[in-house]
């Protein structure tokens, strides 16, 4: 999420956005980011569809920064990786958003990864 959201206000390499962000990350962890991050940039214009599709009356720009983030994060998990349960993926995104985004991102990516995952037959 954190070199998405780097990659939104300046260009850079993503890869070693990654990396400078990864320092929180296991060693087990960043495999698994490279994977979302280079997953994320070869289906974005699909996930961004999906994202807009799923919430209606919001375009992508006026969506804050962190919750446009996570969802790109959330629907290629929901869409694409579907290595964990949507559920699980949704919770995690939830509590990002909450984390980081403003009052009411939680609510927000709730709303639209659950619809995101109803559209997939989950």
């Amino acid at each position: 999420m954190q070199t998405l959201f780097e990659r939104e206000r300046r260009p850079c390499d993503e890869v070693e956005s990654l990396e400078r962000n990864a320092g929180e990350l296991g060693e087990m962890d960043r495999p698994f980011a490279e994977k979302l991050l280079l997953g994320i940039a070869e289906k974005e214009s699909a996930l961004r569809e999906a994202v807009s599709k799923h919430a209606p009356g919001w375009s992508l720009e006026r969506m804050d920064p962190i919750s446009r983030c996570v969802l790109l994060v959330g629907a290629y998990e929901l869409l694409f990786l579907k290595e964990a349960p949507p559920a699980v993926v949704m919770n995690e995104a939830i509590e990002i958003a909450k984390e980081y985004g403003t009052a009411e991102s939680g609510k927000f990516v709730n709303g639209v990864l659950n619809a995101i995952a109803q559209g997939t037959g989950k």
